[in-house]
């Protein structure tokens, strides 16, 4: 696939049944996003992160279907279906005549003025929506599938491998986006309290704690409209999803921490226990708030050696990266605090 090629063809309004007066653009590490004024058309790059590999066209058929099918979980109105991009005599249309060459995910469009982050940035959000979205989150852990093998995610050796996934994706980017020294107290302190709090995990499981859960929960993924919408969930990776709902949580917790809103990530804490009767979540939250903001760590590093972004987004990125990984750091120095 041609991804500028492919890009220009769906910048163009023409392409589109609704005929929108002009079409958006936005990207991220794994995804092309086209704004019309009622929808959005996500398109998954041909890229394989080792954690996910979008780089064969039936793959990303199948991740397409799943993130409509996943999604509709908690977005229900939001996630219309999948669309065919198609090629004829070099003519690119949507759901037209020809070979099909891409498929993209139709959405609903949602003002961005309800997007959490945006109001969080505003100072809008509010203790009440908080507790709304401890609400449905609740609701939503306890109807989440569980079984045998969605349990088996929440083992301590399975979450190494994870753990070690990440410092080792990591490694080349020691001294640029985090520091040695940061980079091996977090793998110290990740591997120790893997190891002295099995028995931690293992109750979890034991409680039902570990399920089909979100996995990448984080602000900017949720809509604060009369009902509460929360999109993005992981589809191209179930070891992701399948987790301890701390995990999710956690994620949430550490994203408000990173947009300097502490009181607000307390209170989502303090609701969730509250709505969900979770009194053993503190147990392993750190532990999760660390892992999570070292993904994002991650996911920010993996930007600068993409080559369809600009310097300008790069310099961003690197930014970023730095930020989650001093986080990341701080939840490590808590956990040794309190071990």
């Amino acid at each position: 696939m041609d991804l500028q090629a492919l890009q220009q063809a769906l910048l163009n309004p023409a392409m589109y049944p609704e005929r929108p007066r002009k079409v958006e653009f936005s990207e991220t590490h794994i995804s092309l996003l086209f704004f019309t004024e009622n929808h959005v058309y996500k398109v998954k790059k041909p890229v394989d992160f080792g954690f996910l590999d979008f780089t064969d066209l039936e793959k990303r058929k199948f991740y397409c279907h799943q993130e409509v099918e996943l999604n509709r979980r908690l977005s229900d109105d939001v996630y219309i279906g999948v669309v065919e991009i198609s090629e004829e005599d070099g003519d690119i249309s949507l759901d037209g005549r020809g070979e099909v060459i891409e498929y993209a995910v139709k959405m609903r469009r949602i003002s961005e003025d309800l997007l959490m982050s945006r109001l969080i940035e505003e100072g809008k959000v509010t203790e009440h929506m908080i507790a709304r979205v401890a609400e449905k989150l609740a609701a939503f852990y306890r109807a989440a599938e569980t079984n045998e093998e969605i349990r088996s995610y929440g083992k301590a050796e399975r979450i190494l491998q994870d753990t070690d996934e990440n410092f080792y994706q990591t490694r080349t980017y020691i001294g640029l986006t985090i520091s040695r020294n940061d980079f091996e107290a977090i793998e110290r302190t990740t591997n120790d309290f893997l190891r002295e709090k099995r028995a931690s995990f293992e109750r979890r499981i034991e409680e039902g704690k570990v399920r089909d859960c979100h996995g990448d929960l984080r602000s900017e993924h949720i809509y604060l409209e009369d009902e509460i919408l929360i999109i993005d969930c992981i589809e191209f990776n179930q070891r992701f999803r399948y987790t301890d709902v701390a995990a999710d949580i956690g994620f949430l917790a550490m994203d408000l921490d990173y947009r300097g809103r502490r009181d607000l990530s307390q209170y989502l804490i303090d609701s969730y226990i509250r709505m969900s009767g979770d009194g053993d979540l503190p147990e392993v939250l750190d532990f999760y708030k660390c892992y999570r903001a070292y993904v994002r760590g991650k996911v920010e590093s993996f930007r600068l050696d993409d080559p369809n972004i600009s310097p300008g987004e790069k310099n961003e990125a690197l930014s970023r990266a730095r930020r989650f990984f001093r986080l990341s750091n701080g939840y490590a120095v808590d956990l040794r605090d309190s071990g």
